[in-house]
């Protein structure tokens, strides 16, 4: 008879045995799974120097230039070309992959790689090439880094995004089950040498997880931010998640933290794809696949043992694309902090053509005249405008995290209607810690319910932001843990004022379909409990923009300064240069026409509620 002992003997053995060891921790195994505008013309015009890449599948990369082709909509694409005809290819920067591995061999990628900056910690050795599978399951790193760094004109699959930059291979997702200190070890990697880490993978997209960084990893992403690049920050760049509507990536604990640049999708036609989750926390989107049967409207990048594919997809492949665009931005402006990267996303994102065809995610305004989507973030990423703005980036004013209040209390959440708290802020005025100009927003939440994914929440900001903290996830039936002390995090209110009064709303929408196992399926409403709201501000006390210098006075910049200037008021007067912007403000017309009579619908099914509501009564 032989049974297993209880590990907490050898650690005790170890503790005490090993004066060179300090501590002691036992690792627990856990699931992490992989998530799958200027003409050429104008541009010789500007750039007259200036020549596309000739590599054979440059022309399936709608992403990098979209003119149509596989039935997108022109000019909806990253804007590269114009970094490149401006100089900037990603020269002098790594980024680093996490995923399965890189094939470094891949005659497309091996001139690129950085095996400084590499390592293996699925297998423990300096060698990141992925193991072999009869069905390529472990393609995925190799994919993402053909989008960043692929080389140019050498007549091998397309380019690179930032096709002179360097790509790390840190293997970290090829073994049963994540730990803690794999996913530490591979975040806080020679933070000196890699400027931006990609991470197109999480916590499971099924619906019903809710799980973050672990004790050691988050610790590692503080350090990499404090400490990484010299002091200036490591840029981490999470892929959003591919849940669709039946998850939130705010349950996410990589892609929602303030510490990521969260990049959602979309497709080349600007509609989401259908396997793009939303969230309050997503920054900005980029490009993929995920509706389009045209088999030349996915990714086209590298593959294994030298190969190429058109067939890249999921939130997978958006991350790769903004980090390649980071690099571009970072060739351009070195001294960069990783708060300065998240400034000029939201300020040079663009929302172009995209759009929600649901019509459930319009496009709103802020506070600061900043324009955003509960699903797209502030818009798809413009490498021209982003290269051109960070030439000419100051410093911001230091950041500061204050605790504006909390609400500690037990309440019923009531069955039918809402719960509302309040909170009213000074946002720590008077104080070191001080918060006048906003950046994040975290709402850490405790509550538990009899079916947790009926649980809808939402924030309001001073200046009337409403934020969608929490959507109605229909797979998740959990009863018994709930949130306790989550950090749901809203970008939405960025660079609005602080203080006033902010608002929580909580309520269950109860699940009525026959493939939600949920309580109402069976007759039963949804019952629950709140027990505290401690909301954190993150900003600045100092005006953010004051010493920035708008390119013209139709970007997002300029309008964000003067409402500033202005101290909020009268916004409307300056978001109306943002209308006159070249680019389409929806889709084509038809995308208007289903616009404006989804939205007719929509007031009219709203209006019928509210009278049949109101003779009840």
């Amino acid at each position: 008879m032989r049974t297993r002992r209880d590990t907490s003997v050898h650690l005790g053995i170890l503790s005490k045995e090993h004066d060179l060891i300090k501590s002691v921790e036992q690792q627990y195994g856990f699931k992490r799974a992989k998530r799958g505008y200027r003409s050429l013309e104008d541009l010789q015009k500007q750039y007259p120097t200036y020549e596309p890449p000739t590599d054979p599948y440059f022309k399936n990369q709608w992403y990098l230039r979209n003119t149509g082709q596989a039935s997108g909509k022109p000019k909806l694409d990253l804007n590269v070309e114009e970094a490149w005809a401006m100089g900037f290819t990603g020269k002098n920067i790594t980024t680093a992959i996490m995923d399965d591995g890189v094939d470094y061999t891949h005659p497309d990628l091996m001139n690129n790689f950085n095996a400084e900056a590499s390592y293996d910690f699925s297998s423990n050795d300096p060698f990141p090439y992925p193991r072999y599978t009869d069905d390529w399951f472990n393609s995925h790193g190799t994919r993402c880094a053909g989008e960043i760094a692929a080389a140019r004109d050498n007549n091998i699959c397309g380019v690179g995004v930032a096709y002179d930059s360097k790509i790390a291979g840190i293997r970290m997702l090829d073994q049963p089950y994540m730990t803690d200190l794999i996913e530490a070890n591979s975040m806080g990697h020679e933070p000196n040498k890699i400027d931006i880490y990609s991470a197109s993978w999480g916590p499971t997209d099924d619906g019903k997880t809710v799980d973050g960084p672990r004790h050691a990893t988050m610790r590692a992403i503080v350090r990499g931010i404090n400490e990484g690049r010299h002091g200036l920050g490591s840029i981490y760049v999470w892929a959003s998640g591919d849940g669709g509507e039946n998850d939130d990536c705010n349950c996410d604990g990589y892609a929602a933290s303030m510490w990521t640049i969260s990049i959602n999708s979309a497709i080349n036609d600007g509609r989401t794809a259908l396997y793009d989750e939303s969230c309050s926390s997503t920054l900005a989107s980029t490009f993929s696949n995920g509706r389009s049967t045209d088999p030349e409207a996915g990714v086209a990048t590298t593959d294994l043992y030298g190969k190429c594919t058109l067939k890249h997809s999921g939130t997978s492949a958006a991350a790769p694309e903004a980090a390649g665009v980071f690099a571009l931005t970072l060739e351009a402006n070195k001294n960069l902090t990783w708060r300065d990267m998240q400034h000029l996303t939201v300020l040079t994102a663009k929302r172009n053509q995209l759009y929600d065809p649901s019509v459930r995610h319009l496009w709103n305004i802020n506070g600061a005249g900043l324009e955003f989507n509960h699903l797209f973030g502030y818009g798809v990423l413009d490498a021209g405008e982003m290269v051109r703005t960070a030439q000419i980036w100051k410093p911001l004013p230091a950041r500061s995290h204050c605790e504006a209040g909390s609400v500690q209390q037990t309440y019923e959440i009531p069955t039918e209607g809402n719960l509302t708290l309040l909170i009213d802020t000074d946002a720590c005025v008077g104080k070191p810690n001080e918060v006048n100009y906003l950046e994040h927003v975290q709402a850490f939440i405790s509550l538990k319910a009899s079916r947790r994914g009926d649980t809808v929440i939402f924030v309001t900001s001073p200046l009337g932001t409403r934020s969608l903290l929490l959507s109605k996830r229909p797979l998740d039936s959990d009863s018994t843990n709930g949130f306790h002390k989550w950090p749901f995090m809203t970008t939405h209110a960025w660079g609005e004022k602080s203080r006033g009064v902010w608002k929580l709303e909580i309520l269950f929408l109860h699940s009525g379909n026959g493939n939600s196992n949920g309580a109402a399926a069976s007759g039963k409403k949804t019952t629950g409990e709140f027990f505290e709201w401690i909301l954190l501000l993150h900003g600045t006390k100092e005006a953010p923009y004051e010493s920035q210098t708008p390119l013209n006075e139709r970007t997002k910049l300029a309008v964000a300064k003067s409402i500033q200037q202005n101290d909020f008021k009268e916004k409307e007067k300056y978001v109306e240069v943002l209308k006159l912007d070249h680019q389409k403000r929806v889709g084509d017309v038809n995308d208007v026409k289903r616009f404006i009579e989804a939205a007719a619908a929509a007031n009219s099914n709203n209006n019928q509620q509210a009278i049949e509501q109101q003779d009840a009564m």
